[in-house]
């Protein structure tokens, strides 16, 4: 044996992935039944529990393992099990034809009660006949005894001839779907995989087609958006001046198209993905025409496709208008920063001009201060002299004051002169 170097810790799980979800083989003649629930992860748990029950009931053990998918013998009634993302499917299958058509079905082997406990909710629910003959047998006559009369039929022949399948695509009474093999030399597995195939394709455009409601509802906030939009793009052009009311108008739409974004890119993106998966699964049936009917693929351009391209369109429009809000808004907020700016340079300027008028008003008072403080010196100086001369020296009390006043003038000027300096200087250090 090999010995290879250590295993990545996935490596086992992604080369099992290819073989996943293998069809069950059938046996002509055979009945099945399919159900498709949507499963909350809440109910993930109880789901197991159930089928745990259903094994108990019909004397089976449930495996242990956690797989995502299980095949069962239950006596006459084979289950197959399959956990997806969003939903989770039950295949219940009997051999033989039965003798009451549809109805005797698959489903009605199983326990009563435990169908309509099942977790979780109903997306699809189908029933299948496998019949040994060709298509020839497919007369008007069986088509109505199958579908009912009156009934619209998608028909084809599948696998290079080698199978005949039927449908309406509707709810019968029982609330289920209705197909039809017509085994012309099938093998088991290929019978089994023609089977998985007709009910994915009803699965997938079920869950696709969960997104239309959501579309038909958002497509008149997205119609008004638009509107809205256009009328404030226009106020923009106009230059009205209300700029702050424009971009508050522009932040709420912003806010309706994310939300709008949030609440249904995912139903949108699942839309997208099972569509395609609609598109592959027929492309495996590998259809070929029988006269008077419309095959598989024609009803799915015509019916299923417009749908598809309706949720598209829609989930489209609310990425357009994301975009568009924000380059409004962009433009908008640069509008609004250039008057803001026009703003603070006024408001600058305005301030330059109230300082110059301060440094003009400073300097007249520094200039009567210099004159008031030579005068009170002058007035001391005076005192002084005539305290002197009465004193006995010989002084002129007025000449002493007249020579003195240009010298008392000049010093409290430069006295002045030098304080203001310093007080510039200290706020100068303090920046």
């Amino acid at each position: 044996m090999l010995a290879l170097p250590p295993d990545h810790p996935q490596r086992r799980s992604l080369a099992d992935e290819v073989h996943a979800r293998p069809p069950e083989p059938l046996q002509t003649p055979a009945r099945a039944s399919h159900l498709a629930v949507l499963v909350d992860a809440s109910q993930r748990q109880s789901e197991r529990l159930h089928l745990a029950a259903l094994c108990a009931a019909l004397g089976s053990p449930l495996p242990s393992n956690d797989a995502n998918h299980l095949s069962l013998p239950l006596g006459p009634l084979r289950l197959k099990w399959e956990r997806h993302g969003e939903f989770s499917g039950y295949t219940f299958i009997v051999d033989g034809q039965g003798s009451k058509g549809f109805d005797d079905t698959a489903m009605a082997q199983l326990p009563p009660g435990w169908l309509a406990a099942v977790p979780g909710r109903t997306i699809m629910a189908a029933h299948a006949l496998l019949l040994a003959g060709d298509v020839e047998a497919a007369t008007p006559e069986r088509l109505a005894a199958w579908f009912g009369t009156g009934a619209v039929v998608q028909g084809s022949q599948v696998v290079g001839g080698a199978a005949g399948v039927f449908t309406d695509f509707r709810l019968h009474g029982d609330g289920c779907g209705r197909f039809v093999m017509l085994d012309k030399g099938l093998t088991p597995r290929q019978a089994g995989r023609v089977l998985q195939r007709l009910f994915e394709v009803e699965v997938y455009r079920l869950l696709a087609l969960l997104a239309l409601p959501l579309a038909q509802a958002l497509s008149p906030r997205v119609v008004a958006i638009e509107a809205a939009l256009a009328d404030l793009t226009a106020s923009i052009a106009r230059e009205s001046g209300a700029e702050e009311a424009l971009l508050h108008e522009l932040t709420r739409l912003a806010a309706e198209v994310e939300q709008g974004l949030s609440s249904s890119q995912y139903r949108f993106g699942a839309c997208r993905a099972y569509s395609q998966l609609v598109a592959t699964r027929i492309a495996d049936l590998r259809e070929s025409r029988l006269p008077g009917l419309q095959t598989i693929e024609e009803f799915m351009a015509r019916r299923f496709s417009p749908a598809v391209s309706t949720c598209v369109t829609v989930s489209q429009r609310l990425h357009d208008l994301s975009e568009r809000v924000a380059q409004a808004s962009a433009l908008l907020a640069t509008r609004v920063g250039i008057a803001r700016e026009r703003q603070n340079q006024a408001l600058l300027a305005s301030m330059d001009r109230r300082a110059r008028l301060q440094l003009r008003l400073q300097q007249t008072v520094e200039g009567l201060s210099v004159a008031a403080i030579a005068y009170y010196a002058a007035g001391l100086l005076g005192y002084l002299a005539k305290g002197a001369k009465a004193a006995g020296l010989p002084i002129d009390s007025d000449l002493v004051v007249g020579l003195a006043l240009p010298l008392l003038a000049a010093a409290v000027f430069l006295a002045v002169r030098r304080a203001r300096h310093k007080a510039h200087e200290g706020e100068q250090a303090k920046r």
